[in-house]
């Protein structure tokens, strides 16, 4: 994308021309550029001298998510990582809650919540969550905020571009981007945090003694940080990311976006001040570019709703900061639906519209999942058993006459604390255990468990028979948990 592809190809005509024909009419070379050279953007990142609203929100969004991203692997929860996804032993631990594979259904109930998230968030207001959430808006926000502040504003940055290679200019570059790769493998380590002891995993890198794998996954999402933060940027929106190409999908005429209006700023120009705008047959738009000048990915609001827009709003502060310094009225540039420009709708009539039926239905979906699985997880058993029958001995006679069967159980404590838990079977008459009726699990572990079970030949009939095998736990007889099996008979 950095570099202009071009083809040549001839028009069809003769080798050489014939003779006397004029030299503009000889066949010519044709090239037909299929990748046009990446343009430099340099957005400008601050209007006037304070921070502006919609740019201290997404200063807001950035603090937000990076305190909850480097923060939450170093809380500590009952001595040990708060939020870890240890994918070796197959557990995530969610603060006081434990995983196993075997609750795969409640990572799929928060897929759908998300799913359902963001087509109610696009629906509602196009790509927000681009503009002020998407790690990708994140990180370049914070890495441009380095930039400027080593290199200088949005003028100052140019000039140096510009300027030949000095002492300068190189030490410079090599500070921002010192500290661009510091940041990126600090988010590295980070995100291998959430998956592998971080406490641990800083005293590995310290004394350079850390793991492969682990090594490969730090400089893995450093690098990618660092190049698509630093390098890439609007790339990573404009090329990369699928969301920007099937959200006009969810779009509708109700959708809010940041949306310029025609009528208000049309015809644009700067104007004199010796006569008012409408004398000189002009709009509000002073046509100072500034709204171009701040947008991170490069586009002019000013032409229409483009798939490059991630909907960050910089455009609408930079035009309010211009209409109050000219004595107009903010809003020319503003958050609006395609309706409300063409209606002229007021803000109540914008909402009003906004939240149409499939918002609702979004909405309802959403609370209709997260109540079902808030549910599932406060009504969870933190025992699991499985019952597995000994093939190696399916039924036998003891000495004593009694018929035997033997069972394994496979008894998983999904819960932190150490526990006690007896065992019972019942469905055929003088149904006894005969192995130890109590065992002890420790806590978030599996324990197999050798059950025996015995009834006189007369209560048995030959084949299958259904029976019932509980565990509960001795101190808390609400954690219980019943399978269901079968008791083999001996044919008479």
């Amino acid at each position: 994308m950095h570099d202009a592809v071009e083809l040549k190809r001839e028009a069809s005509a003769p080798a050489s021309p014939p003779p006397g024909t004029p030299a503009e009419a000889a066949p010519r070379e044709v090239q037909i550029q299929l990748y046009a050279k990446r343009e430099e953007i340099y957005p400008r990142q601050r209007i006037g001298d304070s921070l502006a609203p919609f740019q201290k929100l997404r200063w807001a969004a950035v603090w937000a998510t990076q305190i909850v991203f480097y923060g939450l692997p170093w809380l500590l929860w009952n001595g040990r990582q708060a939020l870890l996804f240890d994918l070796g032993a197959r557990k995530f631990y969610i603060f006081g809650l434990v995983l196993w594979p075997q609750d795969i259904i409640y990572l799929t109930g928060l897929l759908i919540i998300s799913a359902l998230a963001l087509f109610l968030f696009t629906a509602m207001a196009g790509r927000v969550w681009c503009g002020f959430s998407c790690p990708q808006t994140v990180y370049t926000e914070i890495f441009m905020w380095i930039e400027r502040l080593i290199e200088g504003d949005r003028a100052k940055r140019m000039r140096l571009d510009k300027e030949p290679r000095s002492a300068r200019k190189t030490l410079l570059k090599a500070a921002k981007h010192s500290a661009w790769i510091a940041v990126a493998l600090w988010t590295g380590l980070t995100f291998v945090g959430y998956f592998t002891p971080i406490r641990a995993l800083v005293v590995d890198v310290a004394t350079l003694s850390v793991g492969g794998w682990a090594l490969f996954w730090i400089l893995f999402y450093g690098f990618a940080t660092y190049g698509n933060a630093g390098w890439m940027r609007e790339q990573v929106c404009t090329y990369m990311c699928p969301y920007a190409r099937f959200q006009s999908a969810m779009f509708d005429a109700d959708t809010l976006i940041v949306s310029y209006d025609t009528s208000r700023g049309e015809p644009r120009g700067a104007g004199s001040k010796k006569t008012t705008r409408a004398e000189q047959g002009l709009g509000d738009c002073v046509d100072c570019k500034l709204c171009v000048q701040v947008c991170p990915t490069g586009i002019d609001i000013r032409d229409g709703l483009q798939y490059e827009c991630i909907s960050c709003a910089a455009c609408v502060d930079a035009c309010d900061h211009v209409m109050v310094k000219v004595g107009r009225p903010k809003g020319l540039i503003r958050y609006a639906t395609e309706r409300a420009l063409k209606e002229h709708y007021a803000a109540g009539g914008i909402w009003g519209h906004v939240l149409r039926p499939r918002v609702l239905i979004y909405g309802a979906l959403i609370a209709v999942v997260t109540i079902g699985l808030a549910s599932a997880l406060l009504l969870r058993v933190p025992l699991k058993v499985d019952v597995i029958r000994d093939r190696g001995a399916l039924a036998r006679e003891v000495d004593d006459g009694l018929v035997e069967n033997t069972f394994r159980l496979q008894v998983m404590n999904t819960g932190e604390q150490p526990r006690t838990y007896t065992l019972r079977a019942e469905g055929l008459p003088g149904l006894a255990i005969a192995s130890e009726p109590t065992f002890s699990v420790p806590g978030a572990s599996t324990q197999t468990v050798l059950l025996r079970l015995r009834a006189r030949p007369e209560d048995v009939p030959p084949g299958s028979n259904r029976i019932v095998i509980g565990v509960a736990a001795v101190d808390q007889p609400s954690i219980a948990v019943e399978e269901k099996s079968v008791f083999l008979g001996l044919k008479r």
